[in-house]
């Protein structure tokens, strides 16, 4: 792979995802298959190879390959009631390489790109019940310094909590801060914000890894109620 330099995103990028949105079909794929890779692809690598020093600062286990932790662009519509073939966004990853069966219990950065947003997260997306309750017992352990971090780490840089909640609330006696976070069977924040122009600057890459630094606190977090028996 060309190690290129990120130098940002252009209109193109969103554009294409745009036209294959409403093109979502092989032959008009084919022809536009060099602006996939010179417009989307490339542009993709790039910025996931300017953010790898930031993630081996925050843990050095990470999957650092790209065609690993970069998304195809490709569906696999076996299984799928929508035989469209291609996929309208594209995302990365920065988790540990573990079997396809594992990667639920272990928490993961991802970036997603669409034809009009992008989104920044990290969570805890399919984990067993089990990761779960390590969760809520290191949350009770000591919810003043977890509310203390998760404040200025998470909400105050404009992350929201996500996740499937429970439909029976557990009970429990803390405040009303920490309800967001123990009453769902998988956790993540995410920030979504609209395509603009800081995704045109190569700059972009160092706000990315700013924010993702910020996190490390929660995914050790995260990391740490995974690993627990």
């Amino acid at each position: 792979m060309n190690k290129q330099a990120f130098n940002g995103f252009i209109p193109q990028t969103f554009q294409f995802l745009k036209d294959l949105k409403e093109n979502n079909y092989k032959e008009w794929f084919d022809t536009h298959k060099k602006v996939y890779e010179t417009e989307l692809l490339n542009p993709l690598k790039a910025l996931f190879l300017a953010l790898t020093p930031a993630m081996y600062a925050i843990d050095p286990d990470f999957e650092m390959r790209p065609h690993r932790a970069i998304s195809r662009i490709y569906r696999d519509v076996r299984f799928s009631k929508d035989k469209s073939p291609y996929k309208t966004f594209m995302w990365m990853t920065f988790q540990r390489p573990v079997s396809r069966e594992e990667w639920k219990d272990y928490p993961g950065y991802f970036l997603e790109l669409n034809e009009n947003s992008y989104t920044l997260g990290l969570g805890l997306f399919q984990p067993k019940k089990k990761v779960m309750d390590n969760f809520r017992d290191g949350v009770i352990y000591d919810a003043e310094e977890f509310q203390r971090v998760t404040q200025e780490t998470v909400l105050d840089r404009g992350y929201t909590i996500k996740g499937e909640e429970y439909k029976r609330p557990i009970p429990n006696e803390l405040s009303e801060y920490f309800q967001p976070w123990i009453q769902r069977k998988g956790i993540w924040i995410e920030k979504v914000k609209p395509v603009g122009e800081e995704l045109y600057s190569g700059d972009i890459a160092d706000k990315i890894a700013e924010d993702f630094t910020a996190l490390e606190w929660l995914y050790n977090f995260m990391k740490e109620v995974s690993e627990t028996d």
